[in-house]
Formats: C-alpha cells, sequence, structure tokens
C-alpha cells in the first residue's frame, strides 16, 4: 500500500517587527553590561580619590597628637588628644599666644607641645615669674597658678646677656602654660619657624572637654618693667 508523505506546512515567515525587537533586547543587554562596568570603574575611581584625599588631609593639613605629660596644664592635660593644623602656618607664621607642636630640639622623633611667647623682633625677659615682652608686662590668664620655683628668672645672670633676648627673624619664644614644670626656650632657647609644625587646634578626648584650645591669648598691658628689676 502506497503511503502519502503530506509535506509540513512552511513556517510562518518572521516579521521585522519581531527580528528588531530581538536585536533591541540584545543590544540593550550589552548597554547594560557595559554601564555595570562603567559602574564600577567609576566606584572604584571615587574610593581611590577618597583615599587620595584622605591622604592629602592626613599628612599635608591635619595631625593628630597624643599628649604625655603636664607641660602645658592646665590648658592641655596629659592623655588629651587633640587635632592640630599644618596648614595655618604654610599661610601665615605662628602668632603670640598660639599652642603649637615642635620639633624636640634635641630629638628630632619626638615632638613638643608650647605656647609661642615671643615672635620675630621681639625683646623678652623674664623677672620674678613675670614675663616681660619689649619692656612691658605680659598679662597671662591662662599659666598655671602655682608659684614659680623654675626658671622664675631668665636669662640668669651667668648668661652672656641677662637682659634679656632679642628674637630673631626666624625665631620664637616658647614656654609652657605649668611654668615649673616644662622644659622650654627658658632651656633650650628660641627655637626656629622650621622647627615649628603645626597650630594645635581642638580637643577631641576626653569628649566631657572637647572644644577647641588656644581661646586664651596673653596681652600685652602698659605695666612697665622698674629699673633695677632686670639685675
Amino acid at each position: 500500500m502506497d503511503r502519502v508523505v503530506v509535506p509540513a506546512p512552511p513556517a510562518p515567515a518572521r516579521s521585522l517587527l519581531e527580528r528588531y525587537g530581538e536585536q533591541a533586547v540584545e543590544a540593550t543587554k550589552q548597554t547594560t553590561r557595559v554601564s555595570k562596568s562603567r559602574g564600577i570603574l567609576t566606584e572604584v575611581a571615587e574610593v581611590l580619590l577618597l583615599a587620595l584625599g584622605l591622604y592629602l588631609i592626613i599628612n599635608f593639613a591635619i595631625q593628630t597628637v597624643h599628649v604625655i605629660g603636664s607641660s602645658m596644664y592646665p590648658t592641655v592635660t596629659d592623655n588629651d588628644y587633640l587635632i592640630a593644623t599644618k596648614i595655618d602656618y604654610r599661610l601665615h607664621p605662628p602668632s603670640r599666644g598660639d599652642i603649637i607642636i615642635m620639633r624636640d630640639p634635641y630629638d628630632n622623633t619626638r615632638d613638643f607641645i608650647k605656647r609661642v611667647i615671643g615672635v620675630p623682633g621681639d625683646h623678652v625677659l623674664i623677672r620674678q615669674g613675670q614675663v616681660f615682652i619689649n619692656g612691658h608686662l605680659l598679662r597671662e590668664t591662662y599659666v598655671n597658678n602655682e608659684v614659680w620655683t623654675e626658671n622664675a628668672d631668665w636669662p640668669i645672670a651667668q648668661t652672656t646677656d641677662p637682659e634679656g633676648v632679642l628674637l630673631k627673624s626666624d625665631e620664637f619664644f616658647v614656654m609652657g602654660d605649668n611654668r615649673n614644670h616644662s622644659s622650654d626656650s627658658r632651656v633650650f632657647g628660641p627655637v626656629r619657624r622650621d622647627q615649628i609644625e603645626a597650630r594645635a587646634w581642638i580637643r577631641v578626648i576626653p569628649l566631657s572637654r572637647i572644644g577647641p584650645i588656644d581661646t586664651q591669648k596673653p596681652q600685652i598691658t602698659n605695666t612697665l618693667l622698674q629699673p633695677g628689676a632686670a639685675a
């Protein structure tokens, strides 16, 4: 018995709309993949820029300071944590009353924290626990009220200039607020501008004392050094 094979009907032709639709879907997938890749690259770039920004800030703009010792008591106390700014002194020189971070004159691996008392051009003399700038008494409300027993007179009679010191164009006279317990310019002399690294700005620890630390400034009064007091 003969078999009759009936051919299958031809598949309907795909419309142009269907073909272009599939191409559009594929193009969308490719665009999505490209967009995701660009998104990842953007995120990586943002992280790198943030890291670079933090590095520049930490190394060139600010400095964290852990205070060890009591030479600046009561303004700054042992175990305080401070933020110091390095930018200020790139723009202008230190001012009288600034609390500074400076290199130890005897050991470059250590830093000191002191207050600027004399600036370039000043004549500095200390007699009976009182500081005189250019012959005028310096009023200091921030110092430890303890009576001076250490270096209450400076320079001492044995120095080459018992009448005081005139600061050069790049010299600063620095002292600790805790005058009886501070190694400062009374011991190692004036400090050069390039020894000063940063200005102590704000205390962050302990939280109970958070805030700016150099709110009190010395004032040059009209009170003059009495004749014979410098002897």
